[in-house]
């Protein structure tokens, strides 16, 4: 049993102690108390999800732009996780169509700051991701998925998996930038779907395109004679 003899012991001091750990709990439960005050009091809005990475000249942080100026025409607002990048652009694009432009940003290392286009009562800072996802995920009346990385997908699949499994209801799921996800695309119906992993109504579940105008036209319709309401 070499792995048993071998394990080294746990320090007392890197346990947290339980006082510690209900702490925790409290200023998890302060973060989701000050996100519910803020977003219940936004208009009916779009998640727009993408790289914080993304490049002013890139053509997805000008798709981004367009989009959801499209969408503050059509009477929605703009939610984002309020960084840099894609999220940048979405809400410069609803800032500057004068729509409601909403942000969660969460403390990293590497981005500490939400981006300047949100409106200063729009905004909120949080310490947990999950708490940001749940937010974003409760109060979109779509979503839109924008070339990204480990964020973007995880969230991608999280919003479907809820949608699949009946934990939220049904809204308009768009990835845009169909180069972009093709690949993946084909992989899920070359080996997930052969795999029987998924069925192949999974599929309606998403959307593609590259327009503007059309994603803004999808999200208006499926909402249309509906009324707005959180998604759980």
């Amino acid at each position: 049993m070499p792995c048993k003899e071998d394990a080294p012991e746990i320090s007392k001091k890197k346990l947290k102690m339980p006082h510690e750990e209900v702490w925790r709990v409290f200023r998890i439960m302060s973060e989701f108390v000050e996100g519910f005050e803020t977003f219940t009091k936004l208009p009916p809005s779009v998640v727009i999800f993408g790289s914080a990475r993304t490049n002013i000249e890139s053509k997805y942080y000008k798709m981004a732009e367009e989009t959801a100026r499209a969408l503050v025409e059509k009477g929605f607002g703009i939610t984002t996780g309020g960084g840099p990048g894609i999220m940048e652009a979405a809400n410069k694009g609803a800032a500057e169509a004068g729509g409601s432009s909403a942000g969660i940003n969460v403390l990293l290392p590497f981005e500490t700051e939400s981006n300047k286009y949100i409106d200063r009562d729009k905004v909120i800072t949080l310490r947990y991701f999950f708490v940001r996802k749940v937010l974003l995920t409760k109060y979109a009346q779509g979503f839109i998925i924008m070339p990204g990385g480990f964020g973007t997908i995880d969230e991608l699949f999280e919003i479907l998996t809820l949608i699949q499994t009946g934990k939220t209801k049904r809204a308009p799921v768009i990835l845009m930038g169909s180069d972009y996800w093709n690949g993946l695309i084909e992989w899920l119906k070359n080996t997930v779907l052969k795999e029987n992993n998924i069925a192949e109504s999974d599929f309606d579940l998403f959307k593609v395109t590259d327009d503007p105008e059309e994603t803004a036209n999808i999200i208006c319709e499926f909402h249309k004679g509906k009324e707005f309401l959180p998604n759980f």
